[in-house]
């Protein structure tokens, strides 16, 4: 395994994250339980999870996923050697099912105290706002379009000091971002800075060879500013093994039980993957690791969040950290990217 520090500490985090979403609903809590023991034992020591897991969320199934993490934790007694990442659940119809008033510090504190039940831990390493209060262009959206009737209300320096007394009461130790845009970036940290509140340290939002729109603005925000990346969905919600262009897809695969992610199974992203297929055949790599290890050698990421729902695919997937790609497959890379950039937004 290799390894990073979390920006801005002398945490050391592995290169490869262990994501989770899926325990609880794809996944069996033994089988949870069983990734845990394989990423444990070939070096991963960082695990993020979210009040809102498993994916799809529902009431009937919301915080099951850290359920599993804490049962893992009683039964080998190893909290203390993993850095456990967590998030907060942003507004929106998809979350009702949680709460509704949004980062409110009634909110922040009610969803801290009850993720460190769930985890059966007294606290969490690295805690993150999921998604902006703010209406903004996220999960899917290519673009911003200003939305006059948003009602959301600058309170960035109130969420930033609800944050900060937690992190004084020991239940939290460091704070980071989520699906976040440049803006919000940015004034989190000037937030930070003029009133000496907590800096945010990572930012945890999607990034793969079908969407690389982080290495737009938020990538120079990142390496100047030292935010460092988390990124998730580097697989493309799986699309990236090329397992649903070669129709070896199992029954249980995420977009065959839901469909309606289809966030990367676009035209444009299908085209593009094949593509990227070819590149990495001619290379004698598989496609997924060859996905991996682009994402995980970017200066700009800290770590680089892989989900599995089998454990031949997570350690395939932990495995690309082995894989280096030359210059001559990074140059085939962006000349697919410069025909068909980011076609999963």
């Amino acid at each position: 395994m290799k390894y990073s520090t979390l920006p801005n500490t002398n945490t050391k985090v592995s290169k490869i994250c262990l994501g989770t979403m899926t325990w609880g609903n794809q996944n069996t809590e033994a089988e949870g339980h069983a990734q845990m023991d394989m990423a444990f034992e070939n070096g991963v020591n960082f695990f993020d999870t979210a009040e809102l897991y498993p994916v799809p969320a529902t009431a009937e199934t919301q915080g099951r996923t850290s359920e599993i993490i804490g049962s893992w934790f009683k039964k080998t007694g190893n909290r203390d050697k993993v850095i456990l990442a967590s998030k907060i659940a942003g507004p929106g119809d998809y979350t009702a099912h949680i709460r509704t008033t949004g980062f409110s510090a009634d909110s922040i504190r009610e969803a801290v105290d009850k993720e460190l039940k769930r985890l059966q831990t007294d606290y969490i390493d690295l805690y993150q706002l999921h998604w902006p209060e703010r209406s903004t262009n996220t999960f899917g959206e290519r673009d911003y379009t200003h939305n006059p009737d948003d009602e959301w209300k600058d309170n960035f320096n109130d969420i930033l000091k609800t944050l900060d007394t937690i992190i004084k009461q020991g239940k939290i130790r460091y704070i980071g971002l989520s699906n976040e845009k440049a803006w919000g970036m940015m004034r989190y940290l000037e937030e930070s800075k003029q009133n000496n509140l907590p800096r945010p340290i990572t930012i945890q939002n999607a990034y793969s060879l079908l969407n690389r729109i982080f290495e737009g603005d938020a990538a120079e925000i990142s390496i100047r500013e030292n935010m460092g990346l988390l990124a998730y969905s580097p697989m493309g919600n799986g699309v990236l093994s090329g397992k649903y262009i070669k129709g070896t897809a199992a029954d249980n695969a995420r977009l065959k039980l839901f469909p309606r992610f289809a966030r990367f199974s676009s035209n444009q992203s299908t085209e593009a993957t094949k593509k990227y297929l070819k590149i990495a055949e001619d290379n004698n790599i598989t496609l997924a690791q060859m996905s991996l290890a682009f994402v995980t050698q970017q200066p700009f990421v800290t770590s680089n969040i892989i989900g599995a729902t089998s454990l031949e695919q997570l350690k395939e997937n932990i495995d690309s950290i082995n894989i280096s790609l030359s210059e001559e497959i990074l140059k085939q890379i962006n000349a697919v990217h410069t025909v068909i950039p980011n076609p999963a937004p």
